[in-house]
This record gives structure tokens, C-alpha cells and sequence, in this order.
């Protein structure tokens, strides 16, 4: 059930020292206990505070907002998450890495990688009653994408080992960190994107296979179901925005020179091949 509408356990003087926290893990590769330990009844309302606190505090040192991300759009993920929604986070222009090309893992704590589609809008989209159609009306292209997905809070508590809650995921920036596209980019009525699968082939096996109608039935719907989230706050997503719909494959781990190709078949193919070590430290 969500929690979305609860009262709020953590107050506004927490927030920017919970943000701190997460941007010295990010910087340090020490990960951070869950939120969720802390604040016993957290709720989703604190978890987004918590994020926008940290995303205020990137932008106020320089990052520049792209877009936004969907995540959890699976029902099994859902389930298991024990949440009746999506969740969502930021896009940062410093999250956003060329295909074809090498990525440095030392920007990443504990990376993994997903397959997705990527909306790249040309109309705001604002309002509580918009639908799939509307999504597709504001929308200047489809191309694949890949989001890279990192771990700034413990996925496992090492103190009671529990695993992390939605609430830290969502604190967490929605586990996002960065953003590869790549392939064809179609405009919406060019394609049926329910039908558009993906293969994630690491190293030469095939690691996940998917079809984004796994995406909520259909990926537009995550973008439609975003809008609605952020209209009682006075917020939209913006024309020239780039939209994450959410996975179709579940994470796959990433280690030093791992070498990723993502495979649309005939919405294209493009590789990523990450070098170096990643940032992850024992506290």
C-alpha cells in the first residue's frame, strides 16, 4: 500500500545534512546505512524530501537538471518492494555518457545496468488527468537507452541485515547515476513500443532479455503516471526533457572491464565498456 500521502517523520532541519551524507558517499565510495534505521516510520513523502534536498544541493554546486527517471515499473518489482507505484528520480547532465565508448567505473560505488526506452519531449506535459495519448502527443522521439543504477545507501544493512527499503531506494535518487542512449531514435507512432525488446549482453552471453510492454503495460504509461505526480506540486515535465520509462530487464552487475552491448534489434545497437575500479569501500 503507499505511503505517499502519510504524514512526514523527518523534519526539514534533517534534510540537508541526510543530503550531505549521500553526496559524501557518492564522493568517498563509503556507503551509508539505510535512512529507513534511522527513521523507522519513514514515508515516501520523506524519501522524496530527501532527494530533492540532494538534488537541490547538486544543482546549487554546478549540475544542471535533463530529465527524470521512472523506476520500479514492473508489477513483480512492485510486490516485492511492497509499494502500488512507481518511484521516481533526476536526470543530471553529468549523469550522461556517450555510447560506444568507454565508461570510467571509478564514478560509480556498486553500478549495474538496465535496458530501457528514453522519451525525449517536445511539449510540456502538466496536469492530473493526463493519459498515455497525451504522452505520446508530446513527445519528439523514442530511442533506447541504458541507465546505469549505483548504491550510495547499503542495498543489505551490515548492522541487522535487512535489506534496504523503498524509501532509502527513492532517497537514494531513485538508485540512478547515469544514462547511456544510443540505437534509432523513432518519433512515438513510428513504432508499437510495447513490442520493442532489448537484449543485455555482457561479455558475449546474454545476461536479461525483455519487452518494454513490462513497463506498465505500455512505456508511455510511466511518463503519464509522472506528470500526475508532480502536477499537485506545481511541478511538469519540461519540453526538451529526456524521460527514463522505466526497465524491462532486471540489473545486471558491472565490474571492471565488463563490456556491454545492448541489443533493439531493429531499433539499433550500441555498446559501453566500463574500465577502471569502482569507488566501493568498506566504511
Amino acid at each position: 500500500m503507499t505511503q505517499a500521502h502519510t504524514e512526514r517523520k523527518i523534519p526539514d532541519s534533517e534534510l540537508a545534512s541526510l543530503a550531505a551524507e549521500l553526496q559524501q558517499a557518492e564522493d568517498s565510495g563509503v556507503q551509508i546505512a539505510p535512512f529507513s534505521e534511522r527513521f523507522p516510520g519513514m514515508v515516501l513523502a520523506d524519501a522524496y524530501a530527501v532527494q530533492r534536498a540532494w538534488v537541490d544541493r547538486k544543482v546549487a554546486d554546478g549540475a544542471v537538471i535533463r530529465g527524470h527517471k521512472i523506476g520500479l515499473t514492473s508489477r513483480a518489482m512492485q510486490l516485492s518492494s511492497q509499494i502500488d507505484e512507481p518511484d521516481y528520480g533526476t536526470l543530471t547532465d553529468d549523469m550522461f555518457f556517450d555510447p560506444n565508448g568507454d565508461i570510467p567505473l571509478s564514478r560509480f560505488v556498486a553500478p549495474k545496468i538496465e535496458v530501457e526506452l528514453a522519451f525525449l519531449l517536445k511539449d510540456d506535459l502538466e496536469g492530473e488527468h493526463l493519459t498515455v495519448f497525451d504522452v505520446l502527443r508530446a513527445t519528439e522521439y523514442v530511442t533506447p537507452a541504458a541507465e546505469i543504477i549505483d548504491a550510495r545507501i547499503q542495498r543489505v544493512s551490515k548492522a541487522s541485515g535487512k535489506p534496504r527499503r523503498v524509501t532509502d531506494t527513492i532517497s537514494d535518487n531513485a538508485a540512478n547515476a547515469g544514462i547511456i542512449v544510443g540505437g534509432r531514435a523513432l518519433r512515438p507512432n513510428d513504432l508499437d513500443m510495447r513490442w520493442a525488446a532489448a537484449l543485455c549482453i555482457r561479455n558475449g552471453t546474454v545476461e536479461e532479455t525483455g519487452v518494454a510492454a513490462g513497463v506498465l503495460g505500455h512505456p508511455a504509461s510511466g511518463i503519464a503516471w509522472l506528470a500526475r505526480r508532480l502536477a499537485p506540486h506545481g511541478e511538469k515535465l519540461r519540453a526538451g526533457e529526456l524521460v527514463l520509462a522505466g526497465s524491462f530487464t532486471r540489473p545486471v552487475d558491472i565490474a571492471s572491464g565488463d563490456t556491454f552491448t545492448l541489443d533493439y534489434g531493429p531499433l539499433g545497437v550500441f555498446t559501453c565498456r566500463f574500465t577502471g575500479e569502482a569507488r566501493l569501500k568498506d566504511a
